[in-house]
């Protein structure tokens, strides 16, 4: 699944207060996840991709800054966003 226009537009609309919503912790780690999910896609069928694989770890140090900053601010909304979006097991 590729990020396009139409998918980050309801992602923000499904996480954020509305499709406009870009600047909200959780749409912002749901537009991450999602990236992440390509990515992991695109390298079990490209595994020696490494500027890939580097992109990959970037985003998912970025995801989990967001994620800390969250849980920081207000847990009640991190124990939300990690449930619906399935992040920990």
């Amino acid at each position: 699944m590729k990020v396009t226009k139409e998918v980050k537009q309801e992602l923000f609309g499904k996480y954020g207060k509305s499709n406009t919503d870009t600047g909200s912790p959780e749409s912002q780690i749901a537009l991450f996840s999602a990236r992440i999910a390509h990515l992991q896609e695109h390298l079990l069928a490209n595994q020696k991709d490494y500027s890939t694989k580097r992109a990959l770890v970037m985003l998912v140090g970025k995801r989990r800054r967001m994620l800390d900053y969250l849980k920081d601010r207000d847990i009640e909304r991190y124990r939300a966003i990690i449930k619906e979006l399935g992040i920990r097991k």
